[in-house]
């Protein structure tokens, strides 16, 4: 038998590119046990544990992963549940590749151990096979104390799973009328499905957390109002749900998008099966998706499956410094999705009775590196072209809604609109009020986001403690 640094990484059973393409079922298909286990035995299970140092929620990965080689799926289960209440969606949505599978050994040698595989086939085993929801790893006695969580986001989800964990009274305030936040809204069906993100959800709610939506907190409830209202801690983890625009000629048009639009309109309002559903969408037959992080890539992979015959990625730089997922990249390729790169929008151009009839972009070279540490993008001269379409989605980034900063005295905010915090602990300026995700960093990643927010419920339980030994002392 080949060595195990001589195995071959397992690859990811898939639906065929062309048939994908015109549906919304879940691309990736998931290991067999057998595939699973022979993934896991390719672990080399170092002493240092250098995966465990990329992973923002601390898992303890070559735990898991030896308990997956023996087939013990539960007890692999019960360990991941020990720091992460989302492992499906984890194993499903994150960048293991610039993470946890970053630092292992096996990277240097024949491919990294596939470790959100691995996290996704051992969540997925446990929620076909287990008895409960969620792998009960709590051994704190229920307390009288009521945390607030604000969003139910990943950063959200995070911190109230670990908080009812430990003992507390927690209740979820939701702006939406769904629960998910990004996960749900921002997602497609085809990277991470309903049913799965429904499963972990209720995971979360049979731990005793209480859900709360349609409150919008800064006009519905001030932060004041919930402390009135007997809440001891307040997690705000709101995301960055404020879309960013181009500013050119024609943004207005019928036609013209952004992603968060967009993508609401699908995932969340189900305008994919409009008119059977109230919210509708423009069926493209020529999209141009502007932007190349994984925003971008659902966005125009979204477009295909709604049925345009052609859809153009638009970026103002070189695939090397695309920020989307290696794998989504690769995905939308196979899928058909066109890459224009070099190339950057001036202008969107009007047709007939305000709808968008094309795109207006310049080609461009690249210079020195900038604040971003990628190579700065530069304008070539008398180089504009017209790129034909009805449908164009800005895809360029969001920041954090102004509501809860502009309502809460005393909330220090950063000038983009950021929230900030102690970066150890997630304490806002307001004590008892932390914060984390993208409301305080800007988007970023969903793992980032449950690490702020796992951060952050480690110093609610700290503060909340010191305040039931301080009442104590008083009591006596």
């Amino acid at each position: 038998m080949p060595k195990r640094e001589h195995l071959p990484r397992t690859p990811m059973p898939e639906q065929d590119p062309k048939q994908r393409a015109t549906n919304f079922d879940e691309v990736t298909l998931g290991y067999t046990p057998e595939m699973a286990m022979a993934e896991a035995s390719r672990c080399l299970a170092c002493k240092q544990k250098p995966c465990v140092r990329g992973c923002p929620v601390n898992i303890n990965i070559p735990e898991f992963v030896r308990k997956v080689a023996e087939g013990d799926f539960g007890a692999a289960a019960e360990e991941i549940a020990r720091a992460n209440a989302l492992a499906s969606v984890c194993g499903r949505v994150c960048p293991q590749e610039e993470q946890c599978e970053k630092y292992c050994l096996m990277a240097k040698v024949n491919g990294a151990v596939a470790i959100g595989r691995l996290e996704r086939f051992t969540a997925d085993w446990h929620a076909a096979h287990a008895d409960t929801n969620h792998c009960d790893v709590s051994d704190r006695e229920p307390l009288d104390q009521k945390v607030a969580i604000i969003g139910a986001g990943p950063a959200g989800l995070t911190a109230a799973g670990d908080l009812a964990r430990a003992g507390y009274k927690v209740t979820v305030f939701e702006a939406l009328h769904e629960i998910g936040g990004v996960l749900r809204y921002g997602i497609p069906e085809f990277r991470l499905p309903r049913e799965i993100l429904d499963r972990e959800i209720e995971s979360i709610r049979s731990m005793g957390v209480d859900f709360m939506t349609n409150v919008v907190i800064g006009k519905t409830l001030t932060i004041d109002q919930l402390r009135e209202s007997g809440f001891d801690a307040i997690f705000v983890g709101t995301g960055a749900g404020l879309p960013t625009f181009l500013n050119i000629p024609g943004e207005d048009l019928n036609g013209v998008y952004s992603s968060n639009e967009f993508l609401t309109r699908v995932n969340l309002m189900n305008a994919k099966d409009f008119p059977n559903e109230g919210t509708p969408v423009r069926i493209p037959v020529k999209a141009v998706v502007v932007g190349a992080g994984n925003t971008a890539m659902d966005s125009a992979r979204t477009a295909l499956r709604l049925g345009a015959q052609e859809v153009h990625i638009v970026y103002r730089r070189s695939r090397d410094e695309m920020p989307a997922r290696a794998e989504e990249l690769h995905h939308a390729e196979e899928e058909g999705v066109q890459f224009n790169l070099l190339v950057n929008p001036v202008a969107f151009l009007e047709g007939d009775k305000g709808w968008l009839r094309g795109v207006r972009c310049q080609r461009m070279q690249l210079g020195e590196p900038d604040e971003s540490g990628r190579r700065r993008p530069i304008p070539i001269p008398e180089t504009e072209f017209d790129i034909e379409a009805d449908t164009a989605i800005v895809a360029v980034g969001q920041s954090p809604n102004p509501l809860i900063r502009s309502t809460t005295d005393g909330l220090k905010t950063t000038p983009w609109g950021g929230i900030v915090v102690n970066e150890e602990t997630g304490e806002t300026s307001i004590p008892g009020v932390y914060a984390g995700g993208d409301a305080v960093t800007g988007a970023a990643t969903v793992i980032t986001a449950m690490g702020a927010g796992r951060r952050s419920a480690i110093s609610i339980d700290a503060y909340l403690k010191a305040l039931r030994e301080n009442n104590n002392k008083v009591s006596e």
